[in-house]
């Protein structure tokens, strides 16, 4: 059985102020060329299909056009929602969806209810396991303490129940959205973390011919059976250099399996470049990034008049504005955005009570700030689900 292995479209999303909807519609018409060109015998689509709960209609808009024409083509699809799209509202009419053959898998609870399709070789069961917030999914999964790996491990102790009822020989196929132990996450994902941990181990699919992964941006292989085909277009400019691709996996009669990355079309290069303000406006390497969109990074020691018009002379598509003048580590004056970089809440705020007090939190303490973290990122999924 032939798949077509995609996910995080986030129709709807921009790039800094570039509308992307005109892409995402390209990308489409990709995704649909492919599976009639190629005889893709089901789409997968792991997650966050919208940028937001509540999308703009021009996005809804886009998105029904991909449902009618990959009904048109006859061919199957299995999609669930993640974490950006609102479960409960992608979900709507998705068994009349069904009938047409455009399967949405939006509730935890039928983690362990594949969608059976058959090729000449058997039955293959997908099971779409929609991103499980482990706050909201806990009680139904009957996990004591919410975290990722709890709830997916119950999702897949279901998962593997169901599959060991059905006859011997059927192949068995998860998509899931998840961050995953080994993936390298970009700045466009949103953060997932909850109790101090946002990945879970690729141990927790053990079991299944092949785990269609979404979430994070970039296409990556964890294991031969563990992938991510990423993002179709870039999101941020640490994508810069992602190979934006879906996966075309074949699935042979005993499991084996062979996959191939498909390229979706980008509209435009990203480049990011470096240096004092007339260096970047001088320096004949960086012709090749003339039409790119760029992030250009000035390190003038003083902030030069009229950056941007004077750089978008000769970059036009240039998006983004850093200024990070070069001064040595211990220079008072470096800037407060730099000394926090990579750093996450939890490490900021401990720093700040050892800078208060003279000593850091002890253990009780931090995970009390963890706990007030999880808190806030749990409300604030629970307020975007009842949009």
């Amino acid at each position: 059985m032939r798949l077509l292995h995609t996910s995080d479209w986030h129709l709807g999303r921009s790039f800094h102020r570039v509308n992307m909807l005109q892409a995402q519609s390209a990308f489409i018409g990709r995704l649909v060329a492919t599976v009639r060109e190629r005889e893709v015998d089901a789409v997968l689509v792991s997650g966050d299909v919208y940028d937001r709960a509540v999308p703009p209609l021009a996005a809804v808009e886009l998105f029904d056009e991909a449902l009618h024409r990959l009904a048109d083509l006859g061919v199957p699809t299995v999609m669930i929602s993640g974490n950006h799209d609102s479960a409960r509202r992608l979900g709507v009419g998705a068994a009349l969806i069904g009938r047409a053959g455009i399967h949405l898998r939006t509730d935890p609870s039928a983690a362990g209810t594949p969608v059976v399709l058959a090729d000449a070789h058997g039955d293959v069961a997908f099971y779409g396991l929609p991103y499980l917030e482990p706050a909201l999914v806990k009680e139904e999964f009957g996990v004591e303490k919410a975290g990722h790996e709890s709830v997916l491990a119950a999702a897949m102790t279901r998962v593997r129940a169901d599959l060991a009822t059905r006859a011997p020989g059927t192949r068995s196929v998860v998509l899931a959205h998840a961050f995953v132990t080994g993936g390298e996450p970009s700045d466009s994902e949103r953060d997932i973390t909850v109790g101090g941990v946002a990945s879970v181990p690729a141990g927790v699919f053990d079991g299944v011919d092949y785990v269609a992964l979404g979430h994070l941006h970039g296409s990556q292989t964890l294991t031969e059976r563990v992938r991510y085909s990423g993002s179709p277009l870039p999101y941020s400019f640490s994508e810069t250099d992602h190979r934006k691709t879906m996966w075309l996996v074949d699935l042979d009669a005993d499991g084996a399996l062979t996959a191939e990355r498909i390229d979706c079309p980008v509209p435009r290069a990203l480049a990011r470049i470096s240096g004092t303000l007339e260096e970047l406006l001088a320096d004949p390497a960086l012709a090749r990034h003339e039409e790119a969109w760029v992030e250009a990074t000035l390190t003038d020691a003083v902030r030069p008049a009229e950056p941007m018009a004077r750089l978008t002379e000769r970059f036009p598509h240039t998006l983004s504005l850093v200024f990070a003048p070069e001064r040595g580590p211990d220079d008072p004056d470096a800037s407060y955005a730099r000394r926090l970089a990579g750093r996450s809440d939890q490490q900021i705020a401990e720093d700040f009570v050892a800078h208060v007090r003279g000593a850091g939190p002890d253990a009780r303490e931090r995970g009390v700030l963890r706990d007030a973290f999880d808190a806030v990122r749990t409300d604030d999924v629970v307020r975007e689900v009842a949009r």
